[in-house]
């Protein structure tokens, strides 16, 4: 096949006229072809282009690529059907032995369940445990504590299956290198499960949180059709070892002990009792970097209207997104992250006596407000003690004054834009109503976020609104506070997936430092298998 890039057509362009396009393009005759990718380039307002990378089936590709040689946008399409490292029979086979034991993977987030998914399509028959309840049980408890305060520690929006993930815009794309194409057996993995087949085109496909939830309970099925299994309400509570640092199991906090000799840790960025478990145990920890900040609330329709003008609204661009970045005299950056078109800000707490926020939309994106994090760079080495957890504090500390804030009782703090850049409290709001749920108290966020985070976002408002006109909109909303865009710990690995110190122990995602997304997550899944599958072959 001859894959064509670049290709831009107007917004209301016609199937008739891309067949054309491709046509023109190529000069040949096109048996067949089918949309790898398309995006848009808004840079001229009123004047938006699809781009699109497209495969085509011709009559003789040789030719084709021989006329076209100077043309760097006319190359034979690259293979992209992922390759299994272990045939099934294979590992059936293995895994049929009375000796063998199963490998466990800790977590069910997307890194968990794309792992658990690949061991058992490679016939491992791994077990997931994961320490909250199935999709569904999990949902009534996270809408029970928006709608009642009824926390639950043990489900919500972090803690359950699907992870984090689950409860926000299920965006799937991801800068990350991917040079093995484990990104397209991701998303064909999610087609399958239910997810719309738009997403194994769309420059930058989501989900939305109601079709991740059953797409979740349908890789669950796959999962166990191939003799995999899953426990739920299974938390981990330590790792087992022998004298020379070889994993051997794991022990639950009922006092359950579950053999086996090799563990992907794929717990998420919030799970922190198991990371001061592993610390005690001395499994190598390290200090990352991470940012802290605020969610920040616009009216979507501004947002689609200063993004693409006159075209706001057509259907084949949907609701805009932006992305902003700052580097602020203090030497921090200050950034958007994780934005939300048409979404809602919503309870991301998963320790008592803490307010988080996190960012959610459904597919079709219609809610009123856009929203994203707008957070600023926190630096271990000159922001917190020389110690692998005190980030975990850092953000602690943060959520509780937040908490303590909105009036103790799981409400937000709030502060209207205009008010943070005058140094005041919030006493009223203007234009833009808060999402948040539970509930929203104004007030000054001033009073509880560092001095290096506010005296960031202040020169960064301007910035961003230079840039984005209307971002610092007086009556934009700010809520706080946003601590878990990702985790303040790495847990370093050896190149084939292993602990540097402790064997049989494979970090993997967001959690343990390698993720930032449910794509980035998934994919590093897929690794940390393709490690086990490996080294369980070999023994």
């Amino acid at each position: 096949m001859i894959r064509i890039t670049e290709l831009k057509l107007p917004l209301n362009h016609s199937d008739a006229d891309l067949k054309n396009a491709l046509h023109e393009r190529l000069a040949t005759h096109i048996i067949d072809y089918h949309i790898v990718r398309r995006g848009y380039d808004a840079r001229r307002r009123g004047h938006i282009l699809l781009v699109y990378t497209i495969d085509c089936t011709v009559e003789n590709d040789t030719d084709c690529l021989n006329v076209h040689t100077q043309d760097k946008h006319i190359q034979k399409a690259p293979e992209v059907k992922y390759q299994f490292v272990v045939d099934r029979a294979d590992g059936e086979q293995l895994s049929s032995q009375s000796s063998y034991q199963r490998p466990i993977v800790i977590g069910a987030g997307p890194c968990g369940f794309m792992a658990g998914l690949l061991l058992a399509q490679m016939g491992l028959r791994p077990l997931i445990l994961e320490r909250g309840k199935a999709v569904r049980e999990r949902t009534v408890d996270t809408f029970a504590f928006w709608r009642k305060t009824n926390f639950n520690p043990e489900s919500n929006v972090q803690y359950g299956e699907g992870g984090a993930g689950t409860f926000s815009d299920g965006k799937l794309y991801t800068q990350i290198s991917d040079p093995n194409h484990y990104g397209y057996k991701v998303l064909t993995e999610f087609v399958k499960a239910g997810a719309p087949e738009e997403i194994l085109y769309l420059s930058k496909p989501h989900i939305g949180t109601f079709r991740l939830v059953s797409m979740v309970e349908q890789i669950r099925a796959e999962i166990e059709s191939y003799g995999g299994s899953y426990q739920f309400s299974a938390h981990v509570d330590s790792i087992l070892m022998d004298k020379d640092r070889q994993i051997m199991g794991v022990k639950l906090t009922d006092g359950t002990e579950i053999a086996s000799r090799h563990v992907i840790l794929a717990t998420g960025h919030s799970a922190r009792d198991m990371m001061a478990s592993l610390y005690k145990d001395g499994v190598a920890i390290q200090a990352k970097p991470f940012s802290v900040g605020v969610r920040i609330e616009h009216p979507q329709s501004m947002i689609d209207k200063v993004r693409f003008g006159p075209q706001a609204g057509h259907e084949k661009l949907g609701a805009a997104d932006y992305k902003l970045v700052h580097h602020a005299g203090n030497d921090r950056g200050v950034y958007s992250f994780c934005m939300c078109p048409g979404g809602t800000v919503v309870a991301a707490a998963s320790e008592e006596g803490g307010v988080v926020t996190n960012g959610m939309s459904q597919y079709s994106r219609a809610e009123r407000n856009a929203n994203a994090a707008l957070v600023v760079s926190v630096d271990p080495q000159k922001d917190y003690p020389d110690n692998p957890l005190a980030g975990i504090d850092f953000q602690r500390a943060l959520e509780r004054k937040a908490f303590v804030l909105g009036g103790s009782d799981y409400k937000a703090p709030v502060q209207r834009v205009e008010d943070f850049l005058a140094g005041r409290a919030t006493t009223a709001l203007g234009e833009v109503i808060p999402s948040y749920k539970p509930g929203i108290t104004p007030s000054n966020l001033i009073d509880i976020l560092p001095n290096f985070v506010v005296n960031a976002i202040k020169e960064a408002l301007p910035s961003f609104n230079r840039k984005l006109s209307g971002f610092s909109f007086a009556d934009a909303v700010m809520t706080g506070v946003e601590t878990r865009t990702s985790s303040p710990v790495r847990i370093p690995r050896e190149e084939n997936g292993n602990s540097i110190n402790t064997q049989g122990l494979y970090p993997a995602g967001e959690g343990a430092g390698y993720a930032g997304g449910i794509m980035s997550a998934a994919i590093d899944g897929i690794k940390m298998a393709e490690a086990v599958a490996k080294d369980l072959m070999c023994k």
